[in-house]
């Protein structure tokens, strides 16, 4: 009896559980700084940085991705000091996945994280300053304790949007294997071919993995227990 996924099905399994997790450790260390900036500032520019955290929420991934491509290209700017580095250009690259990803995931990161820091009551940070401690102290011994449930919503929403991308991916990292191509892009490939049976087990486990992600959200965090 035939293997119900393929040696291909398996590799880009793998690329997409590496992408996801590198994806998800680098919104939450650079997401974090700029989620507690949007919750505490009250600069002018609050309003226009969120809705350009927000942008990929509305914004066709196609599109994203075709910016992203021209930007990241040969001619683009943020191609040509890529290539004045050292790195070459990013497209057709995972590293240029994981860029992509990041820019189309920040917003689930962002925003779980910006929520769960304004809730964060002010008398506690001002209690913790009237005791002393620095900012960074009361931050990461006051804010991020209280803001858990916060971390666990981005990380789940960030790792699990990265997995099911389509079209950012395809965009700027084209269809290579072992190298850039994802499960759903590997989904598409199989349902071109009229592969139909490898496609509902890739497919499947996808369907699965949201219902876990989803599951574990509602269940293990307390915020959306409260919420039902």
């Amino acid at each position: 009896m035939a293997m119900p996924l393929s040696s291909a099905d398996l590799a880009a399994i793998w690329l997409t559980l590496k992408l996801a997790t590198l994806t998800t450790v680098v919104l939450l260390l650079a997401g974090t700084p700029l989620a507690w900036w949007l919750a505490r500032t009250g600069s002018r520019w609050k309003g226009a940085v969120g809705a350009v955290v927000a942008l990929p929420l509305v914004l066709p991934p196609t599109v994203l991705g075709f910016y992203l491509l021209v930007a990241l290209g040969p001619a683009g700017p943020l191609g040509q000091l890529t290539q004045a580095a050292g790195l070459g250009t990013l497209p057709f690259t995972f590293a240029g996945l994981v860029v992509a990803s990041c820019l189309y995931s920040l917003p689930f990161v962002v925003q779980p994280l910006q929520n769960a820091f304004a809730a964060i009551p002010e008398r506690l940070l001002e209690a913790a300053a009237t005791l002393r401690a620095a900012p960074l102290d009361a931050f990461f011994h006051v804010a991020v304790p209280l803001a858990r449930p916060g971390f666990l919503t981005a990380a789940v929403l960030g790792f699990a949007h990265t997995v099911g991308e389509f079209g950012v991916v395809l965009m700027i990292g084209g269809n290579i294997p072992e190298k850039t191509r994802v499960v759903s892009v590997q989904i598409y490939d199989h349902v071109e071919a009229l592969e139909y049976a490898q496609a509902h087990w890739l497919a499947g486990g996808m369907l699965l993995f949201s219902f876990v992600v989803l599951l574990a959200l509602y269940t293990l965090n307390p915020a959306t227990r409260r919420q039902a």
